[in-house]
């Protein structure tokens, strides 16, 4: 008997793992299932390729992109890495401003610039942003943890992207190295 409800007990633990984790083995919600849903945000402007300008609760957040990396091409001190420009501008495309989105948060809330963290689906068609820059070559995964939800998926995007030389896999000599303008093959 006892053997019985050790076994109940662990098959339980088993099950509510794979629910909350889903079949592909990473979350699907944030990392506490007891906060309550981040308010309705619009996207004010795009400051790069992986952080964005928007207005949620009545004031401007600042919001970085857990998970990816896109070359920097407005970071002071920094030069204008290769394909910072189009990683931008397809974050331009993708988000243009008075988009609505859903912001979904992990372990963190902020990063040490204060920058909001969020994982970012675009509100009309639920579009994963973070996922669509890295799996059409403009990002990069950027596994930072503990925010590591998604982190499968982003290696797997880019494995992807890389296969078939979409974006800077195609532009940038070494895009697992530090990226800048003189690696440009345009």
């Amino acid at each position: 008997m006892r053997r019985l409800l050790l076994f109940t007990v662990a098959l339980a633990a088993c099950a509510t793992t794979v629910a909350a984790c889903g079949s592909s083995g990473t979350a699907s919600s944030p990392a506490d299932p007891s906060a309550a849903p981040d308010p309705p945000a619009t996207v004010v402007r795009v400051v790069d390729g992986d952080t964005v300008v928007v207005r949620v609760s009545g004031r401007d957040e600042r919001v970085r992109l857990i998970g990816v990396d896109t070359p920097e091409s407005v970071k002071p001190g920094t030069p204008v890495q290769c394909f910072a420009l189009e990683a931008s501008a397809r974050t331009k495309a993708l988000l243009p401003a008075g988009t609505p989105v859903r912001l979904e948060r992990d372990a963190e809330l902020r990063d040490r610039y204060k920058r909001l963290l969020a994982y970012v689906y675009r509100a009309s068609d639920g579009l994963f942003v973070n996922l669509a820059l890295t799996r059409e070559g403009f990002a990069l995964p950027y596994t930072f943890p503990p925010n590591v939800a998604h982190a499968d998926a982003f290696v797997a995007a880019a494995a992807e992207a890389r296969q078939f030389r979409l974006g800077l896999w195609n532009r940038c000599r070494d895009p697992d190295a530090p990226l800048d303008a003189a690696d440009d093959r345009s």
